[in-house]
């Protein structure tokens, strides 16, 4: 199994330089539950209350309730408020309580691992049925280039941290291959409720859920869909407690109920700004802003800049395709960090015209008051370098990288 673990290694950290390299839709909790509800599977019933109405909370009853702050972080239990309350997430069977506790959390910031230091504002919070859980389990689709497709990884022991299960228990581990025109058939459905070691009428739930999920995950043009946990309760129920969801983004045109579901309210305004000129960016805490094409250039520019003792403000990706007005657009949006003492331009073309980028670079940078160091490489790279000498700018331009870095770190000190 070691070669199981070294795949979800890779998996999982593919996924999480994708997400630092293109930009994903995040949803809340409420919102996945709902998604989960809308394809047929099953989920505990809920109701959502905001700064502006608690309507809902009204007509909802339950034994015991679960009270969550909705905000795009992990660790809500486990954190605290700026007005001193303890907890994301409470329980209680008194409806005068859930009152009480949703007063402390809408409208303050709740400070978890995963937050800044100062926090998210709670603007939503979820009020969901309390379930007794009897068993936890993991079940996760992914898309896997490993396999050219989807596959489910699959675990006993849900509730837990999946790579540490890995790690530890590997023999915990079940990971099945999808046919993506077969599906789930009934024959994976019941081996893996087999393998959930779920018994009986519940593992004929189970069963049925898990191609519930399938379908969903098809539905969505989701690109993971992991429920953790796939939960068996003391009433026999299987339910799904808990989604994570990521979508193809290539699919917005034909998902936009999903994706008009976007809150950008805890997403770096330069991140939303970028993304509406497709370029991809990640705000940093350094001084040196990047704007680079393709991403494993960026990487090396970032670590080339800290080589040699400097520190990027940001990963810029203008991508392969990029025209005049993006590259103004990348300008626009590096010289809005005040941390940014020096811009450090660093392109190869190889699709990309090197004289469109310089034209770009000559139109943005007329009114810049910071240092600009340009390193330009590939497809008509002749002129480019003709249009940035000839503009009468102080651009520092430079044939070696190493150099151009040199100049970038110098310059912001």
């Amino acid at each position: 199994m070691s070669s199981l673990w070294s795949t979800l290694k890779r998996t999982t950290k593919s996924l999480n330089v994708a997400k630092r390299q293109v930009r994903f839709l995040n949803l809340l909790e409420f919102q996945s539950k709902n998604l989960l509800r809308n394809s047929g599977v099953a989920v505990q019933n809920f109701c959502l209350v905001d700064e502006k109405s608690s309507s809902e909370f009204e007509n909802f009853n339950a034994k015991e309730y679960v009270v969550k702050a909705q905000i795009l972080a992990g660790g809500r239990g486990k954190g605290h408020f700026d007005n001193g309350f303890k907890g994301g997430v409470q329980l209680t069977t008194d409806r005068n309580i859930v009152k009480d506790y949703v007063s402390k959390m809408l409208g303050h910031n709740l400070i978890t691992k995963q937050t800044p230091k100062q926090g998210i504002p709670v603007k939503q919070v979820m009020i969901a049925e309390s379930v007794n859980i009897t068993k936890e389990t993991y079940i996760c689709i992914l898309m896997d280039r490993t396999y050219n497709g989807p596959v489910i990884i699959a675990s006993p022991a849900g509730g837990m941290d999946i790579e540490g299960v890995a790690e530890k228990t590997p023999e915990l581990i079940k990971k099945v291959p999808i046919d993506i025109h077969q599906g789930v058939t009934d024959k994976i459905a019941d081996d893996l409720a087999a393998f959930l070691e779920f018994k009986g009428e519940p593992k004929k739930k189970a069963a049925e859920e898990i191609k519930k999920i399938w379908e969903m995950f098809k539905k969505v043009d989701a690109t993971q869909l992991e429920i953790n946990p796939l939960a068996e309760t003391d009433q026999g129920l299987v339910i799904s407690v808990d989604a994570k969801v990521n979508f193809d983004d290539n699919a917005k045109f034909r998902q936009k109920d999903v994706f008009s579901l976007e809150d950008h309210s805890e997403t770096d305004p330069r991140e939303v700004e970028a993304a509406k000129y497709n370029l991809n960016y990640i705000g940093m805490d350094g001084n040196i802003g990047c704007m680079v094409n393709g991403a494993g250039l960026a990487m090396a520019t970032m670590d080339i800049i800290k080589l040699h003792g400097g520190e990027p403000a940001n990963f810029l990706d203008v991508g392969g395709s990029v025209q005049e007005n993006q590259v103004r657009a990348a300008f626009n949006i590096l010289t809005s960090d005040p941390k940014v003492k020096s811009i450090f331009v660093n392109v190869f073309g190889g699709i990309v015209n090197c004289a469109v980028i310089a034209k770009g670079i000559v139109a943005a940078s007329k009114d810049l008051k910071i240092p600009l160091i340009v390193r330009l490489e590939g497809t008509n790279v002749a002129e480019a370098k003709k249009i940035i000498r000839e503009s009468g700018l102080n651009i520092q331009a430079s044939d070696d990288f190493d150099e151009a870095a040199k100049k970038a770190v110098a310059s912001a000190k």
